[in-house]
């Protein structure tokens, strides 16, 4: 009988760079596309957070699995080696993962340097380090057979907390740098989505007292609860797949319901 399936979800021999990945949702993606036969290079600030998930990857699977880089993603020479060191010690560079992001609170009445500092902040990292990351790796994400580019945006692009217009207007810019890119790389095969996490339990989300989490997604959440990392992995990993040939330019939201529940 024909094999029914024709499109593969294996991973094996791609390469991917994942941002943001000592830690909370970044290092659970890490670690799955290793699981699911990548090689990844872990991007994020602190060396030996950086050092251990890249540890972690090589014991499991091998010493050429894994590649690590403490860089501030704001940097765009330090970027622009991060996809020059990948491609020499990895081989190639197939999937750019952007999950670095930081929240600060910018009231709209709080003073000038404030309100500036978390906004100029907030813009480098969340959606300016982005687009320079996708541009520095655009010419090895176009000779790969299945280029991928997933982008971490927010139900913050959905939805609005008060005093989080920075985090709020970054994540909406992800969102359309997404559809926007989707469109123009269309013709080379790259496909580019985003997704969206809602309440999920990370470092962002950690200095919340466990009982107003819970009362929240009592409240808010369809699914009464946080989602953990992981959970928002799998979807990120699911779309760098060859078989999600055919996807491109979504926001796909990751909230357990939040943003669907009226009551």
């Amino acid at each position: 009988m024909t094999r029914l399936s024709k499109l593969s979800r294996s991973l094996v021999g791609k390469t991917a760079i994942v941002t943001g990945a000592a830690s909370g949702m970044g290092r659970a993606t890490a670690f799955l596309l290793a699981d699911e036969g990548a090689s990844v290079a872990v991007v994020d600030l602190d060396q030996a957070k950086v050092n251990a998930v890249v540890q972690a990857i090589q014991n499991e699977y091998g010493a050429q699995r894994a590649i690590g880089f403490a860089v501030d993603v704001r940097d765009t020479e330090q970027l622009q080696t991060v996809v020059d060191k990948t491609v020499a010690v990895l081989g190639s560079l197939d999937i750019v993962i952007n999950n670095a992001g930081i929240s600060l609170s910018s009231p709209a009445t709080s003073s000038n340097d404030d309100f500036l500092a978390a906004w100029e902040t907030t813009m480098a990292i969340n959606l300016s380090a982005y687009i320079h990351l996708i541009r520095a790796a655009l010419p090895h994400l176009k000779q790969s057979s299945s280029g991928r580019i997933v982008n971490v945006a927010s139900t913050e692009s959905i939805v609005a907390t008060p005093t989080l217009s920075a985090y709020s207007a970054s994540k909406s810019g992800v969102a359309g740098l997404t559809r926007s890119l989707a469109v123009e790389l269309g013709k080379d095969g790259i496909t580019v989505n985003c997704i969206c996490p809602g309440p999920i339990n990370t470092g962002m989300t950690e200095a919340i007292p466990a009982e107003m989490k819970s009362k929240y997604a009592q409240r808010h959440v369809a699914l009464r609860r946080y989602g953990e990392p992981e959970e928002v992995a799998q979807m990120t990993v699911s779309l760098c797949m060859p078989a999600m040939s055919f996807v491109t330019g979504a926001s796909i939201v990751v909230d357990g319901g939040m943003t669907i529940r009226h009551t």
